[in-house]
């Protein structure tokens, strides 16, 4: 599921994602299966994008922050919890 699937492939695979972010190496498998299957519905958890950032830019993979965003359907859907507005 994306945007993990094309994240985790443009730094090189599962593998060497897990050692960047120092999880298991079943982690960013999981990051690309859907909820209903365990997954996290190809969202990469917040606490590993700075890792996953700093390593791209050091091995010279153009990467973004808004390239962990969902798709635009995906959000659209309500799939994944959109932040609610604080009540004055």
């Amino acid at each position: 599921m994306e945007p993990a699937r094309s994240i985790i492939k443009r730094l090189g695979g599962e593998a060497a994602v897990a050692a960047v972010t120092g999880t298991a190496y079943t982690a960013p498998y999981r990051w690309q299966y859907a909820k209903a299957k365990g997954g996290t519905g190809g969202v990469i958890p917040q606490r590993h994008h700075r890792r996953l950032l700093s390593f791209a830019a050091k091995v010279g993979v153009a990467l973004q922050p808004e390239d962990f965003l969902p798709p635009a359907e995906v959000a659209a859907s309500g799939a994944i919890l959109q932040p609610q507005p604080e009540a004055l």
